[in-house]
């Protein structure tokens, strides 16, 4: 139920929306922005009610709380008001590869089939995103591929005209934010790890009017940034770990929020006011919820806003989080992130483990508190996050050194890292599991056939499989956006690179594990089939009696169910095959 209130202490709560009444008549149903007017008049929403992330936007008057004539198909869920409250800006889907590639304007009271078109994307290589700057007063369209990024910008007041804040460049990855009378620009440029950049609206165009504000580091990636008047905030990432910090714009003075644990994660958590004298952020670590800090800009003195509840008899006391390192075999350190009970861990190889990893794209798995994973640690396991290459653990770099013709670096990280916490006791070599989901799926596939020996089970969740066949069909969703993160068959080189991991390929006669493969009837990202195909041929193909689960969602799609319940019945699948395998 979302809910607004205005800021009077003794005001009342209003709903803008109820899902759980848009939901009852669906088996799936998932609202994934809402976007009120400038005015505060209209809502604009945008839902999914089938799980193949085709959406639908509808309008709800908030004054009246009836929903309007006008009704948006087979968009994106990104939506953006244009200053004059009477009109939205939202992207089309193409009906056959399902990517976002038209951006249109809708008038209210009009038909979508005269809406006009304002943007139309033709690099089939790219994404395409909205938003709008914090003043309001522009809105961005973000252009985005795997190694060029960068904003086209639409004047708000007057909604008519295009243009390039600065034409792509291959390689060249940029994201832009306004303060005042300048643009704030986080910019690859000259730079791996990203630096901060300023210019004024008329010199947008040309880089070297560009003038530095935060110098790029060798050891640290900056991820984000937030603006306020007089400071900039931003995430950065040092050796695995997040920070913020705080610069002043006229000064240059530095200053670094400081937490009591070793092991968390922070960052930006809705700061929409230039004018605000705190920083909002989030924080979390395996052992603490997660918890909302306001923090003063000048003193960085914190206060804690909100922490959420968990049931039960939690105390973090019981629990031990550790980051380490773990040698490759080509001799990196890749970080590896443990939490554990302190009073059933021994660390003398008796231990179960859940390892999981993911490894693509440059996401990086920080370290959330999640509340599920108390269940298997309260049963004795050691759970390990293994921070393989292919994501920005340690860098730009890291994510470089794990994709395209690198990409088998990720699956043998996941491997080395489960032989070095053997190695160092946290785990019994005969009771280990991984887990992993979609592209951590794959991370599955791959490890199962590269060391099957070395796990009981593993859970592969709406896992991308038959690699080969599915970048080899540009019609299929997401194919040609991810050539720059897998390959093209059709460059030799590519074709074979992804052929030598390619689960479904390299399926052999030998012994498995025990496997738990799940997948969605209505999955857009990866298809139903490709589990179903793997599953088949794994079966066909190996030599044991072990377990082998192929369970299909009927009315899920690659995010899972739908409802604060449903999703965890999978979890509590995956949890339940393995310690029903481990005794």
């Amino acid at each position: 139920v979302y809910l607004r209130k205005k800021d009077a202490p003794d005001s009342a709560e209003q709903v803008l929306l109820n899902v759980n009444e848009l939901a009852k008549e669906s088996d799936y149903f998932n609202v994934a922005t809402l976007a009120v007017s400038d005015d505060n008049k209209i809502l604009a929403y945008s839902y999914d009610n089938v799980s193949r992330r085709q959406y639908k936007i509808a309008f709800k008057d908030l004054n009246s709380g009836q929903l309007l004539e006008d009704s948006l198909s087979n968009v994106d869920s990104d939506i953006v008001w244009a200053s004059d409250n009477r009109s939205i800006f939202y992207i089309k889907k193409h009906p056959q590869t399902l990517l976002g590639y038209q951006v249109f304007r809708h008038n209210l009271g009009q038909m979508q089939s005269q809406d006009q078109l304002i943007y139309e994307e033709t690099d089939e290589s790219f994404y395409t995103a909205l938003s709008k700057s914090k003043d309001r007063s522009i809105i961005y369209i973000h252009h985005d591929s795997t190694t060029t990024k960068g904003v086209s910008i639409i004047d708000a007041n007057q909604p008519t005209v295009i243009s390039p804040f600065l034409v792509l460049e291959e390689g060249h990855e940029y994201y832009v934010s306004k303060l005042d009378d300048e643009f704030y620009i986080l910019t690859n440029w000259e730079a791996v790890n990203f630096r901060v950049m300023k210019v004024s609206p008329g010199l947008t165009g040309t880089k070297q009017n560009w003038i530095e504000v935060v110098p790029h580091r060798d050891d640290t990636l900056i991820e984000s940034l937030e603006l306020f008047n007089g400071y900039i905030a931003l995430k950065e990432r040092r050796l695995g770990q997040t920070y913020v910090s705080l610069t002043h714009i006229s000064t240059g003075t530095r200053k670094v929020l400081e937490f009591d644990e070793s092991v968390y994660v922070v960052e930006f958590e809705n700061n929409t006011d230039f004018s605000e004298n705190y920083l909002r952020v989030y924080y979390s670590s395996p052992v603490t919820p997660g918890s909302v800090y306001d923090v003063d800009l000048r003193t960085l003195e914190k206060v804690l806003r909100k922490r959420n509840k968990v049931v039960g008899d939690f105390d973090p006391k019981n629990y031990k989080t550790e980051r380490l390192f773990v040698k490759s075999r080509d001799k990196k350190d890749i970080p590896v992130t443990l939490m554990y009970r302190t009073d059933s861990f021994k660390q003398n190889g008796t231990n179960p483990m859940h390892q999981y990893g993911y490894g693509a794209y440059g996401i990086t798995i920080d370290p959330y508190f999640r509340s599920h994973s108390l269940s298997l640690a309260d049963r004795g396991f050691v759970l390990s996050t293994a921070h393989i290459r292919g994501s920005e653990m340690l860098g730009r770099d890291w994510y470089f050194d794990g994709r395209q013709q690198q990409k088998m670096n990720s699956f043998q990280d996941f491997v080395d890292v489960t032989k070095g916490l053997i190695d160092l006791g946290y785990a019994d070599p005969k009771k280990i599991f991984a887990a992993g989901g979609s592209a951590g799926g794959l991370l599955m596939g791959a490890v199962a056939n590269i060391a099957p020996e070395l796990y009981l089970g593993i859970a592969s969740h709406v896992p991308f499989v038959d690699v080969v066949t599915t970048m080899n069909d540009p019609s299929i969703p997401l194919t040609s956006n991810e050539y720059d993160e897998w390959g093209n068959s059709e460059d030799e080189e590519d074709y074979y690179t992804m052929l030598a991991y390619s689960p479904y390929d390299q399926i052999r006669k030998v012994n498995y594990p025990n496997m738990l493969v799940t997948t969605g009837l209505h999955d857009s990202q990866v298809q139903y089939f490709e589990p179903a195909k793997w599953v088949a041929k794994l079966r066909a193909f190996k030599t044991d009696n072990n377990i082998l689960l192929l369970d299909t969602d009927m009315s899920a799609g690659h995010g899972g169910s739908s409802g604060r319940f449903r999703r965890h019945e999978t979890r509590a699948l995956e949890y339940a095959f393995f310690t029903t395998l481990a005794n």
